[in-house]
C-alpha cells in the first residue's frame, strides 16, 4: 500500500494528501522514470556522477513555478559542469518546451512526470487530489545521496533559493 500523509502541505490554505514516503538528507534517492520527451523516458540513472538540484513545480506556467525555474537557470551557469538542474512538473513535455522557449530557458533540464507520477510518488511529492507534484527542492550528491531537502508546506511559498544553491556549492 502506498504511504499517504495529510495535512503537511497546502494549497491557499486548503489541505492536500501528499502520496509517498518524506525523505531525508542521507536517504538514497530512490529511483524514477520521467519523460525528456514524448516518447523518450529517463531514469535517476541518467545522471549519474553528477550533482543534482532537482527543483520540483506544480505547473511551469504559474508565477511562483516560473520564477523558480528562471531563478536556478540563472544560478546554473555559477555552479559548474559537474552539476545538473533537473526542473520535474507533471506538464506535458511541450507544455515545458513551449515555456523554456518562450522564457530563453536553456540551462536547466525540463523533465515530465505526467505519465505515471512515478518521481511524485518515490519522492513523496504527488497531489493525490489534483495529480501535481507539490513544489520541492532536493540536493543529491554524485552518489544519489540526498544532501538537502525542502518540502514546502505552502504549494504559492517560494522555496529556499540561497540554501539550495549553498547546498550545492558544498558538493563541488
Amino acid at each position: 500500500m502506498t504511504q499517504e500523509r495529510t495535512g503537511i502541505a497546502t494549497v491557499k490554505g486548503n489541505p492536500l494528501t501528499l502520496i509517498g514516503p518524506e525523505l531525508k538528507v542521507g536517504d538514497k534517492a530512490p529511483d524514477f522514470k520521467v519523460n525528456k520527451d514524448l516518447f523518450t523516458e529517463v531514469s535517476l540513472s541518467e545522471y549519474d556522477g553528477k550533482v543534482k538540484l532537482i527543483s520540483v513545480v506544480p505547473s511551469i506556467d504559474t508565477g511562483v513555478c516560473d520564477a523558480q525555474t528562471r531563478k536556478f537557470n540563472e544560478a546554473a551557469a555559477e555552479l559548474g559542469d559537474n552539476v545538473i538542474i533537473l526542473t520535474i512538473s507533471a506538464d506535458t513535455p511541450m507544455a515545458q518546451a513551449r515555456w523554456c522557449g518562450a522564457a530563453g530557458v536553456d540551462k536547466v533540464v525540463t523533465l515530465s512526470d505526467y505519465k505515471t507520477n512515478s518521481f511524485g510518488e518515490a519522492f513523496g511529492v504527488l497531489i493525490k487530489e489534483i495529480r501535481l507534484d507539490m513544489r520541492s527542492i532536493f540536493v543529491l550528491d554524485e552518489n544519489n545521496t540526498i544532501q538537502y531537502t525542502e518540502y514546502l508546506k505552502e504549494m504559492t511559498d517560494h522555496p529556499n533559493y540561497e540554501e539550495a544553491i549553498n547546498a550545492v556549492k558544498k558538493l563541488v
